[in-house]
Parts: structure tokens; sequence; C-alpha cells
């Protein structure tokens, strides 16, 4: 006589169109958001800054480094360095110097350098304030561009980092990880308001509970909405 393998049999696989996924996507963001905004009610970017120059530079050297060890070390460079003519006139050397416990400090020094001096000579000496003249400068990209738009300028803009990246993932707010993809993808679905305050509160969710490795569901605010945490086994 034969087993009987009904109990193990898997549901069929239901396709979902793009556009069903984004609109459950949108209908997640409109439940979270609010809880996020009351988990974290002080979200914002982390980096010190007393002005648009100082956060671009401290969001270049952000890169692969947390940001507490550059709130560390621009308590000190920004008293050294207090204005673009005073970055492109340094000499590169002193700059990695300065800059060194941030890592990556040869690239770094030399993109800040080289940013600075085109601040001034095609800028006027000031941040341009959108996105497609920041990422002409050297080393900034959407993302960084993003962080300066949203974090100095107060307008609508979307930091896909890496925590941006992940939880996006998990919660299946868009099927792309390339940072740029997914920019793009969250901006169909999120209202312009809603896409700095969304960042940042997934920022800090992503630092806080939804961790790389060992994400806190039990403990998650929002885990009835997610899908990861409802089917982690996917994840």
């Amino acid at each position: 006589m034969g087993k009987n393998n009904t109990g193990s049999k898997k549901k069929p696989v239901v396709a979902v169109s793009d556009e069903q996924f984004k609109a459950a996507a949108a209908q997640r963001v409109k439940n979270i958001l609010p809880i996020l905004k009351k988990t974290y009610p002080d979200a914002k970017v982390a980096l010190k800054f007393a002005n648009a120059f100082e956060l671009l530079i401290a969001t270049i050297l952000s890169a692969q480094c947390t940001d507490v060890r550059v709130n560390i070390v621009t308590k000190e460079v920004f008293k050294k360095y207090k204005t673009a003519a005073d970055w492109a006139n340094a000499d590169v050397k002193e700059i990695e110097q300065d800059i060194r416990s941030t890592g990556f400090y040869h690239n770094k020094a030399a993109n800040i350098k080289n940013a600075s001096r085109e601040i001034l000579e095609r800028f006027g000496g000031k941040i341009p304030e959108t996105i497609d003249e920041l990422i002409t400068l050297p080393g900034v990209g959407r993302k960084t561009a993003n962080v300066v738009i949203g974090g100095a300028f107060g307008k609508p803009a979307i930091t896909c980092d890496t925590h941006v990246i992940r939880l996006s993932r998990r919660l299946q707010l868009s099927k792309n990880s390339d940072a740029v993809k997914l920019e793009f993808d969250l901006a169909e679905i999120i209202p312009k308001k809603d896409w700095m305050p969304l960042s940042n509160c997934l920022i800090f969710h992503g630092r806080n509970i939804c961790i790389a490795r060992r994400p806190d569901c039990p403990n998650c605010p929002i885990a009835r909405y997610c899908p990861a945490a409802n089917k982690p086994e996917q994840w």
C-alpha cells in the first residue's frame, strides 16, 4: 500500500503581476510608516553637520564607515577645514591623514579635494541643490546626493543605504537590490512627502531591530505587515 503524501503537498504558487506587487507594497508602506514614525520620532540623518557642505563631506566619509566614527572625525576636521576653499587648497596627503580612520582615505581625500575645487569653479562655492548636479561631483553618487538633498535642503529624497536596501527586500517593497533601481521603485509607491521620513525610519529600524544577521522579529512593531517575519525561511 502506498504512502499518503497529501499532507506534504506544496500549495501552487500564484503568479503576481507587477501592478499587484506595487499595489501591495504601497499599502504596506501606508501600514508601517505611522508605526515607524511613532517608534522613531527622532529619526533623522545621524551625521553631524552645520550646513550642506559639511553634510556632503560627512556623507562622502561615511562610505564603508560608521556614522559614529565619521562624527568623531568631522568634529575635528570641520574646525580645520571650514570652507570648500580650505579643502580644495589643502595638500591631499594632509587630508588623508586627517580622515585616515574612516577607511579608504586615499580615494576619499582625492574626491573631497576635487569635489571642493569643482564646487568653487562650477557652482560659485555653493552646494548645488539638485541630484543631477550633485552627482557630477567626484565621489558623489545618488545615495550621497539624496542624503544632502533631503538632510540639508529638506527636499523629498530617498536614501538607499544598506539598511533601506535590506528592509525593502524583507518588506517586499521592491524586487530590486540595486540601489538606483530601488530608489525609483520606492518613488513610485511612496508619496513624495514621505520619502525622507520613510528612509530615515527604515535606517533606524535596520540599526535597532531588523539587523542583517538576526532580525528581532518577536520585538518588531511592524512584524505583522512583514512578509519576511511571517515566512523567514524565504529570506
